[in-house]
C-alpha cells in the first residue's frame, strides 16, 4: 500500500529510526439516522475504506512529537508531564492532544511517542476525519503503552476529547463506528445505552459517496439551535402527554400526532424529523436483513426530505446532488449524510450501474453548479487496529 510505504519512509527519514507500529482508523458514512444521536436515538453508520494512518515509535522521555504529512509536514509537540494546552497554529494536533488529555484524566500512564500522521478521509466533508484521527491516536497510545482499554471506552474517551478539549460538541456515533466497525457490515447503535448490532449490508447494491465540495457552514451555531429546539419539544410534549420523557426517543409517532399541536410550528418540525427518523433507522435495519433494496432506498429518500423540510439542514448543493442522483439508472436511494449545510450525500446504487452513476452524476453536477465533485464507491471496512 503506497500510503503506508510513504508514511514509513517519511517517519524514518524525519525521526532517524523506523516506526515500530502503524495503526489505522477509518472514517465513516452514516447510512441513515441523522441528528438522532443527541436525542438518545438510533443511527446506522458504516466505516469507510478511507482512513487515518499513524506511524509511531516510543520515546525514552515523556514527550509526544507529531508530524502531519497532509499539512505540508507541519510539526507540533507537547509534554505528558505538564498541562496539555491547545496549539492554535496547528489545530490538527489538538485532536491528538485531546486524546492524550482524556486518557491521562482516566488514569492511564502514557508513553512518550514520535508520530507521523497521514490520511485519505476528505476533511470538512462530514466523513469524520477528526474522529478517525482521535481513534487512531488512542489506538496507538493503547498499543504501545499496553493499556487495558476496550474499544467502547476508546470511543467514549475520544468523544470526550473532541467535546471537552477540542470544543466541538458531538455525539458518540463517529468515534464508535471508527473503533468498532466490522467489515462488510453497518453498525446499528442505540445512542442511549450504547448497545450495538452488526448489520450485514444488503446484497446487490453498493454505497456511493458524493462530496458536493460545498464545505459545511453554520454547523456549530445551527447544531446548538437544533439541540435546544429538541429539548424544548421534550419539555412541551412531556407536559402535553402527561408522562416523563428523557428525550424525543421516548415519543412514538402516535404520541407525537396527539401532542404536536402543543408545540410551536418550528419546534414541531424538528421533533417530527427526529421521531420519524428513529423509526426509519429501525425499518432500514429490517430491510437490510431481507435484502429489500428498494425499501431501504425509499427510506433514504424519505430521510433526505425530512432533513430538508423539517430539520432544515440541507442546502442547494446537497439538494442538487440528491436530485441528480435519483435521475440515474440504478439509483435506489439518496440522502445527505452528516450534520448538513454542505458535505456529502450517500447513495444506494445497483452494483451493475455504479460506474455509469459516478461519471454521469459528476458530469451533471458540474454542469449545474460549476463544481467538480469527488465521487467514490465504498466498501465497509473493519474498525481501528494495528496495520503492522
Amino acid at each position: 500500500m503506497r500510503s503506508i510505504e510513504t508514511l514509513r519512509a517519511t517517519f524514518t527519514q524525519f525521526y532517524g529510526a523506523a516506526p515500530t507500529h502503524i495503526t489505522r482508523a477509518p472514517g465513516r458514512v452514516n447510512l441513515i439516522g441523522e441528528h438522532t444521536d443527541y436525542n438518545d436515538g438510533f443511527v446506522l453508520p458504516m466505516a469507510l475504506d478511507r482512513a487515518v494512518l499513524i506511524a509511531a515509535r516510543a520515546r525514552a522521555d515523556r514527550r509526544v512529537r507529531m508530524l502531519a504529512l497532509d499539512f505540508e509536514h507541519a510539526r507540533s509537540e507537547f509534554a505528558l508531564d505538564a498541562p496539555i494546552e491547545h496549539d492554535s497554529a496547528n489545530k490538527w494536533s489538538n485532536y491528538i492532544r485531546g486524546v492524550a488529555w482524556a486518557l491521562l484524566a482516566r488514569g492511564f500512564i502514557l508513553p512518550g511517542l514520535d508520530l507521523a500522521i497521514q490520511g485519505d478521509v476528505p476533511r470538512g466533508s462530514g466523513l469524520s476525519s477528526s474522529a478517525a484521527l482521535e481513534v487512531c491516536a488512542a489506538t496507538t497510545f493503547a498499543e504501545i503503552g499496553n493499556l487495558e482499554i476496550s474499544k467502547v471506552e476508546i470511543a467514549k474517551l475520544c468523544q470526550r476529547a473532541e467535546s471537552e478539549f477540542v470544543g466541538m460538541k458531538c455525539g458518540i456515533m463517529d468515534q464508535f463506528i471508527s473503533a468498532l466497525a466490522r467489515a462488510d457490515h453497518a453498525l446499528l447503535i442505540d445512542c442511549r445505552d450504547l448497545s450495538y448490532q452488526n448489520v450485514p449490508l444488503p446484497r446487490g447494491a453498493q454505497i456511493v459517496v458524493c462530496d458536493t465540495l460545498k464545505r459545511r457552514g453554520l454547523v456549530d451555531s445551527e447544531y446548538n439551535t437544533r439541540r435546544a429546539e429538541c429539548e424544548q419539544a421534550v419539555r412541551l410534549l412531556a407536559a402535553q402527554l402527561g408522562k416523563p420523557l428523557r428525550a424525543l426517543r421516548d415519543v412514538s409517532p402516535e404520541e407525537f400526532a396527539r401532542g404536536e399541536n402543543a408545540l410551536p410550528p418550528t419546534v414541531a418540525k424538528r421533533a417530527r424529523h427526529i421521531i420519524t427518523e428513529n423509526a426509519r433507522v429501525l425499518d432500514a435495519v429490517a430491510a437490510t436483513r431481507r435484502d429489500a433494496l428498494a425499501a431501504f432506498g425509499a427510506l433514504m429518500d424519505a430521510s433526505h426530505a425530512s432533513l430538508r423540510d423539517d430539520y432544515q439542514v440541507s442546502c442547494a448543493e446537497l439538494d442538487a446532488m440528491v436530485e441528480i442522483a435519483r435521475q440515474q439508472r440504478g439509483c435506489l436511494g439518496a440522502r445527505l449524510t452528516g450534520a448538513g449545510f454542505g458535505g456529502c450525500t450517500v447513495n444506494l446504487v445497483e452494483e451493475s450501474a455504479v460506474d455509469a452513476f459516478i461519471s454521469d452524476v459528476a458530469r451533471a453536477y458540474h454542469a449545474r453548479t460549476g463544481l467538480s465533485p469527488q465521487i467514490f464507491a465504498c466498501r465497509a471496512m473493519a474498525g481501528a487496529g494495528v496495520v503492522e
